[in-house]
């Protein structure tokens, strides 16, 4: 892994990460199309940087940070615009940020017990799927009020399955962390734990 800083993928990420702010006004003065529209453009970016940090091997201590940030800050400033613009109930957007919160409460138990983060759980890929692809297809159906009839069901089953599968990725990282730090106390002249979900 490259300790680099300047790379075509960190660069997009850092990017998105200038994109969420303007983003968020958008939601909030009621600019949906614009909104939708910078939606577009972070997701094609996101793809784009992963696939040129793999094919080019500008994978980077940086860019394992800037990227996953720049998702989760847009996930935050699309669920916050859409709960202020009243398209989101608010009980929604705390359900997903109060599990955020508590994997990073269990980022610092981990790292307190000497451990880095747990690897990512394909269960946690795809509610964070779910509710990437929930985001733009309510904003559609805020742009075009035509097609909201159709946009809206959609972007709710998405929403509401990728919420539940959050948190119950969220339960089986919190399991997976008693695990790692009992480890230790069970197995004194063990190095390292082998992280796995």
């Amino acid at each position: 892994m490259s300790s680099r800083i300047l790379t075509v993928p960190n660069v997009l990420s850092f990017l998105r990460l200038l994109m969420v702010p303007v983003f968020f006004v958008f939601i909030v003065v009621g600019n949906d199309l614009g909104a939708l529209i910078l939606l577009v453009i972070s997701t094609i970016t996101d793809f784009v940087d992963g696939q040129i940090a793999r094919r080019f091997n500008q994978i980077t201590r940086l860019g394992q940070l800037l990227d996953p940030a720049a998702d989760r800050l847009l996930i935050l400033a699309a669920l916050l615009g859409l709960a202020i613009a009243q398209v989101l109930p608010w009980w929604f957007v705390i359900a997903v940020v109060s599990r955020d919160l508590l994997l990073i409460v269990l980022g610092i138990v981990l790292a307190n017990h000497g451990y880095g983060p747990l690897p990512v759980h394909h269960l946690g890929k795809f509610a964070t799927f779910c509710l990437f692809s929930s985001l733009p297809i309510l904003m559609l159906g805020e742009a075009f009020p035509a097609v909201q009839g159709v946009t809206s069901p959609i972007g709710w089953a998405a929403a509401l399955w990728g919420g539940f599968l959050y948190w119950w990725a969220g339960v089986l990282y919190l399991r997976e962390t008693v695990r790692v730090v009992r480890i230790p106390a069970r197995e004194p002249d063990t190095g390292s734990a082998t992280l796995g979900l």
